[in-house]
């Protein structure tokens, strides 16, 4: 039996280790778009504040501890499209620009999410940045050592912790929300009024019901304010962390999705077709409280084949 993952971050990485173990038989070939696997993005913040010294301690595998476990790893392959029908996929070497046809008799979509880019005025500027991958990490790091006034756009987990992280590091940070408290999607507002105080007793300066307009930069292309609904804020770094959302448009009306493109899967992780499966942030979970909803961390799954 051939299986095909596509991502490998961390739902493609568990993918892997439990088909390895509980399906010894398959042939197991993984393509990455990425030149590393497992990243710990939600480490971030501790890199940045210096809880984690090195940004290579946020990896806990990688492509040659899955090889040992027998998968064919394709890194820095790109999987252009999907055919359902002839279950096969198209895929571009993105080193040579090759591209080739495979075919699977199972195949796993855990492309994970990507973060949202707001369509903002100025958004393309320098030292406007995400925080998602291994490499805009280090992209952080290195501009937040030359950066004196950093604002954080979006206030939620993320946002919060790479604010304190900021803090941490000495940095005048504004922290920009366009609801009226952060972690409001989260907490109580008895509870993110603690947070807000601890914000500001720590010197962050909170801008919040703002919504940002508009990103201004010098002659060089480099962002230097942020322009809000009620206040302009000196930013010679910015990192957007307004949310997230699935990377499932290689199955797009292939396969059951919600109206955000989070897969619909059963209790296998199954999708429409039956042999295709979702894993991690592409995918929506049911759960007893909110229903289908998108859940953006890698789900540790048991792969047992519904033949």
């Amino acid at each position: 039996m051939k299986v095909i993952v596509i991502g490998c971050t961390h739902a493609g990485t568990a993918a892997v280790s439990n088909i390895a173990t509980l399906h010894p038989e398959a042939e197991v070939t993984v393509y990455e778009r990425n030149d590393n696997v497992s990243f710990l993005s939600c480490g971030i913040a501790l890199h940045v504040g210096g809880v984690v010294k090195q940004a290579d301690d946020l990896f806990y595998s990688s492509p040659e501890k899955l090889e040992q476990l027998g998968a064919v790893m394709k890194m820095e392959h790109e999987v252009l499209d999907v055919d359902t029908e002839a279950k096969t996929i198209r895929v571009r070497n993105l080193k040579t620009g090759d591209e080739i046809i495979d075919r699977f008799d199972k195949l796993v979509l855990a492309t994970g999410s990507s973060p949202i880019v707001p369509p903002i005025p100025g958004v393309g500027l320098q030292n406007i940045q995400l925080a998602k991958n291994y490499h805009q990490a280090k992209e952080i790091i290195e501009k937040a050592t030359e950066a004196n006034n950093i604002a954080v756009i979006g206030a939620g987990y993320i946002g919060v912790e790479l604010v304190e992280a900021f803090e941490a590091y000495g940095k005048h940070v504004t922290f920009i929300e366009g609801s009226d408290r952060v972690l409001n999607k989260y907490l109580d507002e008895e509870f993110t009024e603690v947070v807000e105080q601890e914000l500001s007793e720590h010197g962050v300066q909170l801008a919040l019901n703002e919504t940002v307009e508009l990103f201004v930069g010098d002659d060089a292309g480099r962002v230097k304010r942020v322009v809000t609904s009620q206040a302009t804020y000196d930013a010679d770094l910015v990192l957007l962390c307004v949310g997230f959302k699935p990377q499932t448009d290689l199955l797009k009306h292939k396969v059951d999705m919600l109206p955000n493109g989070a897969l619909i899967v059963n209790d296998y992780m199954q999708t429409s077709h039956p042999d295709i499966y979702g894993a991690g942030d592409s995918c929506a979970v049911y759960t007893t409280r909110l229903g289908h909803m998108p859940i953006f961390h890698s789900l540790q799954m048991q792969f047992v084949w519904v033949r």
